[in-house]
């Protein structure tokens, strides 16, 4: 089993535990040069907002966008939007990633933006 199977099987059980749980879902994605967040709705099937380092105005303003600073952008760009569609309280999907290093990053800067997991 390569590593990417490995992540995509931790995925699939936290997915199924929070869609139980029937909370509105923070996903996040990172890949070597970029991370993305996308606040989905409780179904699943509609995106209330999303933010990541692709974006020009997040971009702008970092040296770099593949470090833990990025992260801590997207995850105070994500926090305001959600907070503006009105979501308070998310469920953090991470993807299969291990929670450190940019994975912690995007969701403290949540935390402290107000977002409640």
């Amino acid at each position: 089993m390569d590593k990417n199977t490995s992540r995509m099987k931790r995925a699939l059980k936290l997915r199924s535990k929070i869609k139980k749980s029937g909370a509105s879902r923070l996903s996040i994605h990172k890949t070597s040069q970029h991370i993305y967040a996308q606040l989905l709705s409780a179904d699943g099937k509609t995106t209330l907002a999303s933010a990541s380092t692709v974006n020009a105005e997040i971009k702008a303003g970092l040296k770099n966008t593949s470090n833990i600073t990025a992260a801590i952008e997207v995850g105070k760009q994500i926090a305001q939007k959600a907070l503006a569609a009105g979501v308070s309280q998310v469920a953090f999907d991470r993807s299969g990633f291990k929670y450190h290093g940019r994975v912690k990053a995007l969701a403290d800067a949540a935390r402290e933006a107000g977002l409640k997991f």
